[in-house]
C-alpha cells in the first residue's frame, strides 16, 4: 500500500480522501497546505503540515502525493500546486475509481480524479490533472488536455478536444467533433454546436420561478 499525502483541506479534499481510504490502495497519511491556510487542527484524522516543510516530515523518495484542489481561477490554482509539488520531487498519483467505466487501454495523466459511473467510450485520452465527476459522458476519440474540471453530469460527445483549464458543468453538452479552446466556461444546461476560442464563456438563462407557491400549485396540478 503506497502512502501518500493530500494537498489541500477543503471540501473537494474530504470527498477525495474519503474515495482514496475507502476505494483504493493508496494510504493518506497527512495533508498539506500553504502555512497561511493551516488549520487549527487535524483534517479527517490524518495531521496538516506546511507545505513549505512538507519534504522535511515526508520526504518525497518515501511518500506520492495528491492535489486536491478545486477548480478556482479555472483549475491554475491546482495546476500550480501541482508543478511545486513536482518541483519537490514527490510522485504524482491518480485515483480511478475501479467502477469508473475508464476501459483498459484509456490514457490518463498524473493528479487524475474520475469518480464511479462515469461512461468513457473507446479512444478517450485524458491529460494530466483532470478531475471528472459522477454521471459525465465522454465519448470515442475525445481529448481531455491538462487540469480540464467535469462536473457531474456533463455530456462530451465524440471526437471532441477540450483546451486546457476548462471547466465544464453540469447537464452541459459539447455536440460531436467541436474544438474548445483553453480556459473556457461552460455553464450548466448549455449546448455547444461549434467551436470556442480561448477563455470564452457559454452560460444558459436560469428557469424562471412560477409565479405560484408550491401549496397553490398543487391544489391547481393533479401532482400530489
Amino acid at each position: 500500500m503506497k502512502e501518500i499525502i493530500i494537498f489541500g483541506t477543503g471540501k473537494i479534499a474530504e470527498a477525495v480522501h474519503y474515495y482514496l481510504k475507502n476505494e483504493s490502495d493508496l494510504k493518506v497519511v497527512a495533508a498539506t497546505v500553504d502555512k497561511e491556510y493551516m488549520p487549527d487542527e487535524d483534517f479527517v484524522g490524518v495531521p496538516v503540515v506546511p507545505f513549505e516543510e512538507v519534504q522535511k516530515q515526508y520526504p518525497p523518495d518515501q511518500y506520492g502525493m495528491f492535489v486536491a484542489l478545486g477548480y478556482h481561477e479555472l483549475n491554475t490554482l491546482r495546476a500550480a500546486k501541482l508543478k511545486e509539488a513536482k518541483e519537490k520531487g514527490y510522485q504524482i498519483v491518480s485515483y480511478v475509481d475501479k467502477n469508473s467505466g475508464v476501459l483498459k487501454d484509456t490514457e490518463y495523466g498524473e493528479n487524475c480524479f474520475i469518480m464511479h459511473n462515469v461512461a468513457i467510450h473507446p479512444k478517450v485520452k485524458f491529460g494530466n490533472n483532470v478531475f471528472v465527476w459522477s454521471g459525465a459522458v465522454i465519448c470515442h476519440h475525445t481529448i481531455i488536455e491538462d487540469n480540464c474540471w467535469l462536473t457531474a453530469g456533463s455530456n462530451i460527445m465524440g471526437g471532441v478536444v477540450l483546451g486546457e483549464n476548462t471547466f465544464v458543468a453540469g447537464n452541459a453538452m459539447i455536440s460531436h467533433s467541436v474544438t474548445v479552446g483553453k480556459r473556457c466556461f461552460i455553464g450548466a444546461n448549455t449546448l455547444v454546436t461549434k467551436d470556442l476560442k480561448d477563455e470564452q464563456v457559454v452560460v444558459s438563462n436560469s428557469t424562471p420561478v412560477f409565479r405560484l407557491n408550491s401549496k397553490q400549485f398543487l391544489k391547481m396540478s393533479t401532482f400530489s
